[in-house]
C-alpha cells in the first residue's frame, strides 16, 4: 500500500491521535473491570450475573469489530472513531441511570463499543503507511492496551472519592472530549480523499466482504484467537488462579496480573517494528514457538513421583514457585504481544484494499477469545479439577495453529517450484496461489455439466455422489442438535428444574425460532463462502450448543437465561439446512434432482429421529465415565446423565466437520453474490412454494419438536419418549423413498393429494385426544400423527422437486434475453436459492407449532384450537397448488402428464 502522497507530519498526528483515541477507548472497554465489584455490592448480584455484566461488553467489542471495519473502509475513520466514541460516552453515561440489573446489561452492550475502536484504528492508521513502515505503526497503535492498565490505576482512586458513578462520568467526558478532539484535528486518510476527488462513490459492502471466503482470513483469526484472545482471557483468569493455587492475597495477586497484561501489550509496538524489519512470517513462528514451551511449562501439574531404587523409593515433586511463574507469564505476554503485531503486520499486505472486513473478521475472532477462553477455564476446571487445565489448552490452540501455518506455508513453498523457504519473498502465501482472478479455494470445479450425459457419466455423477454422502450425515447431525432440546426440556423437571409449562414451552419453540431464522441468512451463504467452506464451518458451530448443553443440565441452578440462550444455539443446526440443501441443488441434472435433494433432507431429517432414539438410551447410563462430570438425582431416586445428551454428538461433529473439508467441493458455477441471488425476491413462486413448503416441512419439524411434550401432557400414563422417535423415523424416511415418486408422476400432483391426506389425518388426531369427559385414545392419536408425519415426508420431497421445474419454464419466459447456457445457470441459480430460503420460512414451524400448543393448553386447557388452526392452514394450501399448478392451465399440469415436455427434466418445448 501506498501512502499516496502523505507527509510525515500527517501521518504522525494521525497515529498519535488514533492511538491516544483507542488508549481511552480501551479504558471504558475494561471500566466494569474495577466498577463491576461496587456495582455487584449494590445489586447483590451472583457469580454468574457478575460474570456476565463484566462480559457482556467484550462480546459485543468483538461482534462489532466486523461492521465497524467494513464502514471505516467506506466512510473513514476521521467520520468513523467520533461517532463511535460518542455513542460509547452516552452508553457509559447512561450506566449511572440503570436502576435494574436488564438496565446495566443493555448499557453495557454500548460500552462493548468502545472495543470495537481497534478496527477503526487499524483501517485508518493503515492508509496512512506504505507496506514497509505498517508494522511499525500498527504495532504503536496496537499498544494503545495500555487502556487497561489505565483503568486499573486510576479509576480505584476516582471511586473512592467519588462512587463507581464518578468513574463513570470522568470516562464517558474523557472519551466525548477526545471524540471532539479526533474530529477537529484528525484528517481524511489519503485514500478516502483520492476516491472522493475521483468521483468513486468507495466499495460496496459485498465487496468489502469477498475476501472472507479465504481460508488464509479465517487462519490468520485463528492466530488472533490466541495472542489477543487469550491475552484477555488470561488477564481476567489470572488474578483468581494466583490467588487459589498460590494463596496469595487481591493486592499481590493484581499485580502479577498486571504484569502479564503490560508485557502483552507495551511489546506490541516492538513487534510491529520487528516485523518490518525481519517479516510477519518470522515473527510468528517466534510468537508460536516460545509459547510453545512457556505453556507446557505453565501447564505442567505439580506432580509427585516416587521411583524405585535400590535402596527402596525415591520420592520427589515438581511444582513451579510464584515468581518463577510470574517470570513465565511476563514472557509468554510478551511474545504474544509480538504476535499481536505481526498478525496485523499480513493483513494489509495481503488484503491493502479490504483491511476493514478482514481486519474486522480477525479482531472479532480474536475479541471472541477473551469471552470463550475464560469459560472454557471455568469448565475445564470443573471437569478435570487441575488448575493448569487453562494453559494446556491454550498449548493444544498454539500447537494446531502453528502447525496449520508451518503447513500452509510449506505448500506454497512446493507451489513456488521448489525455491528455498529462506529465500521466498515475505508472505510467500501470495506468491503461489492469491494470484488476482484465481480460486483460492482447492477444491474448486471450474467445469460442471450435469445436464449433459456423457459428462454426467463419466466425471459428474461421482463426485456429486461423494459430495452427497457426505452432506448427509453432517445434516443428520445438525438435525440432531437442533432438535435436542425437545427430549431435553421433557425431562428436566424431573432432574429438579423448577420450571412452569409455560417456560418449557419456550425452551422447546426457541430452537425453531433461531433455526428458522438463521436459515434464511445461510440460504444465501453456499454461493458466496463456497459449499466445501460454508459446510465445514456450520457444521463445526454445532459443538457450541453441544457441549453447552452438557455443562449446563448438570447444575439445578443454572439460571433460565442460559438455557434460553442455549435453546437459540440449537438454532444453528437448524440453519445449516438451508444452505445443505441449496449447496446439494448445484452437484445434480434436474431429471436426478428431486431424488438426491429428497435423500439428503429426508436422511438428513432422519438425526430427529435418531436423537429421539439415541438420547433416551444414553441419559440414563455413565456412557462418559467421569468425563461427563456425575449423574442426577431424580424426583423418583433414579438416576440421569442429562449432559450426555449433549455430549454425544461432540465426536460425530468432529468426524463431519473433517470430512466436510477433506471431501467435498466448490462448484464455480454455483459462485453468485447475494444481489444476483436476489432476484427470488421478485418471483411469485418463491412466496408460494413458501407456502406449500410451510405445510410440509413447517409441520414435520414442528410437530417433531412438540410431539414428546404435547403427548407427555395429553397422555401422562404413557412413556411417551420410549416411542416418539418413530414420528419423525416415520416422516424421514418417507422423504427419502418417496422421492422417485414425485419424479416420476409430478411433485405438484404429489403435494396435491398428500394435503388431502393431511387434512383428514389432523382430524383424526382431533377425534382421539381426550376431552368432553372422554379420556381418548392413544392409539388412535399416535395412528393419526404417524400418518401425518408420513405425509409430510412425501409432501417435503413433493414440494422440492416442484421447484427447478417451475423455475426451468419461468426464467425463459422472465428473462428471454438470455441464451440457452445461460437461463440453464439462472434456472439452477434461483432453483437453489429459493429452496434453501423455502425452507428457511418453513422451518419457522418449528417454533409456531410448539408455540401454538402452548398458546391453546393455556387460553382453553386443550390443543384442539391449534390443531384446528392447522387444518384450516393445509386447506389453504391444497387452494394454492389446485389453483396454481395442477388445475388444467395450471403451470404443471401439461408437464406432469407427458405433454409440454421435450427432456426429462420438465424444461418446456
Amino acid at each position: 500500500m501506498q501512502d499516496v502522497g502523505a507527509g510525515t507530519g500527517e501521518q504522525t498526528r494521525a497515529l498519535t491521535l488514533s492511538t491516544v483515541a483507542f488508549t481511552a477507548c480501551f479504558a471504558v472497554w475494561t471500566i466494569f473491570s474495577i466498577i463491576g465489584v461496587a456495582i455487584k455490592e449494590e445489586l447483590g448480584l451472583s457469580e454468574f450475573q457478575f460474570g456476565l455484566l463484566v462480559a457482556t461488553p467484550i462480546l459485543t467489542g468483538s461482534v462489532t469489530r466486523l461492521f465497524l471495519g467494513v464502514w471505516t473502509e467506506k466512510y473513514g475513520g476521521r467520520i468513523m472513531f467520533p461517532v463511535q466514541m460518542l455513542l460509547t460516552a452516552a452508553a457509559t453515561w447512561a450506566l449511572t441511570f440503570a436502576d435494574s440489573y436488564l438496565v446495566y446489561l443493555i448499557a453495557a452492550l454500548g460500552i462493548g463499543l468502545a472495543g470495537g475502536s481497534f478496527i477503526i484504528g487499524v483501517a485508518y492508521v493503515s492508509r496512512w503507511y506504505d507496506a514497509g513502515h505498517q508494522g511499525t505503526a500498527l504495532g504503536i497503535f496496537g499498544a494503545g492496551n495500555v487502556g487497561a492498565a489505565v483503568t486499573k490505576f486510576v479509576a480505584p482512586f476516582i471511586m473512592v472519592a467519588y462512587g463507581w458513578e464518578g468513574v463513570a462520568h470522568v470516562w464517558a467526558v474523557a472519551l466525548a472530549l477526545m471524540a471532539v478532539a479526533f474530529f477537529v484535528f484528525a484528517k481524511d486518510d489519503p485514500q478516502l480523499v483520492a476516491r472522493r476527488k475521483s468521483g468513486d462513490s468507495g466499495p460496496t459492502f459485498a465487496s468489502q466482504f469477498a475476501p472472507l471466503r479465504n481460508l488464509q482470513v479465517w487462519r490468520f483469526s485463528l492466530y488472533y484467537f490466541f495472542v489477543f484472545g487469550a491475552f484477555v482471557a488470561l488477564a481476567l483468569w489470572l488474578p483468581h488462579y494466583l490467588i487459589d493455587v498460590y494463596g496469595t492475597d487481591v493486592r499481590t495477586a493484581g499485580m502479577a496480573a498486571a504484569s502479564f497484561s503490560l508485557s502483552a501489550s507495551l511489546f506490541r509496538a516492538y513487534g510491529g517494528h520487528l516485523s518490518d524489519r525481519f517479516g510477519a512470517r518470522a515473527v510468528m513462528y517466534w510468537t508460536f514457538g516460545f509459547s510453545l514451551v512457556f505453556l507446557f511449562m505453565l501447564s505442567y501439574p505439580p506432580t509427585d513421583y516416587v521411583i524405585q531404587g535400590k535402596d527402596g523409593p525415591i520420592t520427589f515433586s515438581t511444582e513451579m514457585g510464584f515468581w518463577p511463574f510470574v517470570a513465565t507469564i511476563f514472557g509468554l505476554g510478551f511474545f504474544m504481544s509480538l504476535g499481536k503485531a505481526a498478525v496485523f503486520k499480513h493483513i494489509p499486505v495481503y488484503y491493502p484494499n479490504h483491511v476493514g472486513s478482514v481486519g474486522g473478521l480477525v479482531g472479532m475472532i480474536g475479541g471472541l477469545g477473551g469471552f470463550v477462553l475464560p469459560i472454557a477455564f471455568g469448565a475445564l476446571l470443573d471437569l478435570t479439577g487441575i488448575y493448569t487445565s487453562c494453559f494446556l489448552l491454550l498449548f493444544f490452540l498454539v500447537c494446531i495453529a502453528f502447525v496449520w501455518m508451518h503447513v500452509s506455508i510449506r505448500v506454497m513453498e512446493r507451489e513456488a517450484q521448489g525455491t528455498a523457504l529462506s529465500d521466498l519473498p515475505e508472505l510467500p502465501e501470495m506468491q503461489a496461489i492469491h494470484r488476482p482472478g484465481q480460486d483460492a479455494r482447492p477444491r474448486g470445479i471450474e467445469d460442471w455439466r450435469p445436464d449433459d450425459p456423457v459428462f454426467w457419466r463419466e466425471k459428474g455423477r461421482r463426485i456429486a455422489q461423494r459430495n452427497l454422502w457426505i452432506s448427509i450425515p453432517a445434516l443428520l447431525l445438525a438435525f440432531a442438535v437442533w432438535m435436542v432440546w425437545s427430549v431435553v426440556v421433557a425431562r428436566l423437571p424431573a432432574i429438579g428444574f423448577d420450571f412452569t409449562p409455560s417456560q418449557l414451552f419456550w425452551l422447546a419453540a426457541l430452537p425453531g425460532l433461531s433455526g428458522a431464522t438463521l436459515r434464511i441468512f445461510y440460504s444465501f451463504m453456499v454461493p458466496i463462502f463456497g459449499g466445501r467452506l460454508w459446510t465445514t464451518l456450520s457444521t463445526g458451530s454445532l459443538l457450541l450448543p453441544a457441549l453447552g448443553i452438557g455443562y449446563a443440565v448438570q447444575n439445578p441452578e443454572t439460571p433460565y437465561l442460559i438455557f434460553l440462550v442455549l435453546a437459540l444455539l440449537c438454532g444453528l443446526g437448524g440453519g445449516n439446512f438451508a444452505s445443505s440443501m441449496a449447496n446439494i441443488a448445484f452437484f445434480f441434472p434436474k431429471s436426478e434432482k428431486g431424488n438426491a435433494l429428497a435423500l439428503n433432507a429426508g436422511l438428513g431429517n432422519l438425526g430427529v429421529s435418531v436423537m429421539q432414539f439415541l438420547v433416551p438410551i444414553v441419559i440414563t447410563a455413565g456412557v462418559f465415565g467421569a468425563l461427563s462430570g456425575q449423574p442426577q438425582e431424580m424426583s423418583d431416586g433414579g438416576q440421569l446423565w442429562m449432559q450426555n445428551a449433549g455430549f454425544v454428538w461432540v465426536p460425530f461433529i468432529v468426524v463431519a466437520t473433517i470430512a466436510a473439508w477433506v471431501g467435498m467441493h466448490d462448484i464455480a458455477d454455483a459462485r453468485a453474490s447475494f444481489r444476483e441471488q436476489a432476484v427470488i425476491f421478485t418471483r411469485k413462486h418463491n412466496w408460494l412454494m413458501c407456502i406449500l413448503y410451510t405445510g410440509t416441512f413447517g409441520s414435520f419439524i414442528g410437530y417433531s419438536a412438540g410431539f414428546p411434550l404435547l403427548t407427555r401432557i395429553m397422555f401422562p400414563e404413557v412413556n411417551a419418549l420410549q416411542f416418539v422417535f418413530l414420528g419423525p423415523l416415520v416422516g424421514a424416511l418417507s422423504r427419502a423413498g418417496t422421492g422417485w415418486v414425485s419424479d416420476r408422476f409430478g411433485g405438484g400432483r404429489v403435494t396435491f393429494w398428500t394435503f388431502i391426506g393431511m387434512i383428514v389425518a389432523v382430524f383424526g388426531v382431533i377425534t382421539f385426544l381426550p376431552g368432553d369427559g372422554t379420556d381418548g385414545s392413544f392409539l388412535g392419536f399416535f395412528a393419526c400423527f404417524m400418518a401425518l408425519f408420513f405425509l409430510t415426508g412425501v409432501g417435503n420431497a413433493s414440494t422440492f422437486q416442484m421447484i427447478p421445474i417451475i423455475m426451468g419454464r419461468e426464467v425463459p419466459r422472465l428473462m428471454p434475453e438470455l441464451a440457452a447456457e445461460e437461463r440453464r445457470r439462472q434456472a439452477d441459480r434461483e432453483s437453489a436459492a429459493i429452496v434453501a430460503f423455502t425452507s428457511a420460512i418453513a422451518a419457522y414451524g418449528a417454533f409456531f407449532i410448539p408455540k401454538a400448543y402452548g398458546t391453546s393448553l393455556n387460553m382453553t386447557g386443550s390443543p384442539v384450537a391449534a390443531l384446528w388452526a392447522f387444518l384450516i392452514f393445509y386447506v389453504i394450501c391444497l387452494g394454492i397448488t389446485w389453483a396454481y399448478y395442477t388445475r388444467r392451465g395450471g403451470l404443471l399440469h401439461d408437464i406432469e402428464r407427458g405433454s409440454g415436455r421435450n427432456t426429462a427434466s420438465g424444461q418446456p418445448a
